[in-house]
């Protein structure tokens, strides 16, 4: 999920973009820009970047394999021990 520190510091930056006029509102917009920020964001599919992380390596894990069986067919293949596949 989203680090809610990061939103707290998006939405008191954008509270800081208030003119001088509305300071007394700057309160109230700050909750605001983060409540909108956080409905926002949990619209999103989003994942973390240790969930991320983990999925990445996984994938790569995957692919290594996919190579190594590709590599092993084709040495068969090669041998003449497994049909061609090309021949369907």
């Amino acid at each position: 999920m989203i680090d809610l520190k990061n939103i707290d510091d998006l939405a008191r930056k954008l509270s800081e973009l208030v003119p001088p006029g509305l300071k007394d509102a700057r309160a109230d917009l700050e909750q605001n820009f983060k409540s909108t920020l956080q409905a926002g964001l949990a619209r999103l599919d989003l994942v973390t970047r240790e969930e991320f992380e983990v999925q990445r390596a996984v994938l790569q894990r995957t692919r290594e394999k996919l190579d190594a069986i590709e590599r092993q067919l084709a040495a068969l293949e090669a041998r003449g021990g497994v049909p061609d596949r090309s021949a369907n």
